[in-house]
Parts: C-alpha cells; structure tokens; sequence
C-alpha cells in the first residue's frame, strides 16, 4: 500500500548570511521557507497496512456503538492496533528489554509516544473488565475521551508512518458517527 497523498516538503533556504550574525540580520531570524511537492508517495509495509486498517475499522466501530462500553472497548482495540503498527515498523525490542505487552514494546521502540503507551496501558484493565462482561464499569465520558485519545493517537501513527503525508486518514467513519447520534 502507498499513502495517497501529494507530499509537501518544506526546505529550508540558505538566507546566504554568514553564521553568527548580528541579531537582527535576516541571517538571525527564521530562515526563508519554500514549499516543494512531490507525488511519490511513501511505501508502508503490508503488515502495518492491515494493522492500521483495522484500527480504522475498530474507530469507526466506536463511533457507531451506543453503549459505552462497546465504545470504551473498540476505541482501546484501535489504539493497541495503531501500537502494534509502530512496533511492526521499528521491529520487536529484543527478549532481554524485559517488554512484554504492546504498550511496554511501543514506550522501547518508539520513545516520544511513550505518554500514549502509558495512557492506553492504564486502560487495559478496564477494557479486561468490559471483555469479562463488566461494562457497567465504563461510563459515557471516559468512552468518548478514549475515542478522541485513540483518534490523536492514530493521527500521530499516520504522522510517525509517514511525516509528510499530513493527516491523510480518510475520515469515512465521520458519517456513521453522525448518524448514529441522531
């Protein structure tokens, strides 16, 4: 698969002022920015593909359940999916890291989604609770907050993937979310 998308590459444009100018020269402020496109677009792994996609699926299974806990739970299955495609991209931390769960691989693998991995770590035993037949114990706030949690989180995924293919998720599931509120 290939993320469709028209990339835009911002180059930095040498300003031509020695380094070290005076404060105040156009050397010292921001450099001159020019955009360039490019339609080649970046090659994602066919495993990272199917793990992505059903991440997709699972968001739009969240949008679209009524109950709470179906919302909690699908919204959590995305996020470990968007998790497991980070780890498929970088590769399994070797057995002496001591990382046993997705969420302990993706803090190794992947550093700065390490507040991610420990925000949805937080939420597996609930989402165990709500496997087990407990959904009472998720309310309709904390379903909606992991919702948006898993859909920044996937956005962030997409960006890691790919960083110049800006938001390029297809919002397809937006519509059921609609419909399913009225």
């Amino acid at each position: 698969m290939t993320l469709k998308h028209t990339a835009r590459r911002r180059t930095a444009v040498h300003a031509g002022w020695p380094a070290g100018s005076p404060a105040g020269s156009p050397a010292a402020a921001a450099p001159p920015v020019r955009e360039t496109t490019s339609a080649v677009p970046a090659a994602v792994p066919a495993a990272m593909e199917r793990l992505l996609a059903r991440a997709d699926a699972e968001l739009a299974e969240a949008a679209a359940a009524a109950d709470p806990a179906d919302r909690f739970l699908h919204a959590h299955l995305a996020a470990l999916r968007s998790a497991a495609a980070v780890v498929e991209l970088h590769g399994r931390p070797g057995p002496r890291s001591g990382a046993r769960t997705v969420w302990e691989m993706l803090a190794k693998v992947e550093p700065a989604l390490a507040a991610w991995s420990v925000y949805f770590a937080s939420g597996a035993r609930l989402r165990a609770a709500v496997d087990a037949g407990h959904g009472e114990a998720v309310n309709p706030s904390r379903a909606a907050e992991l919702i948006a949690c898993a859909e920044d989180f996937r956005d962030e995924v997409a960006m890691l993937v790919d960083p110049d293919a800006g938001f390029s998720r297809p919002l397809r599931w937006a519509t059921t979310a609609t419909t399913a509120a009225s």
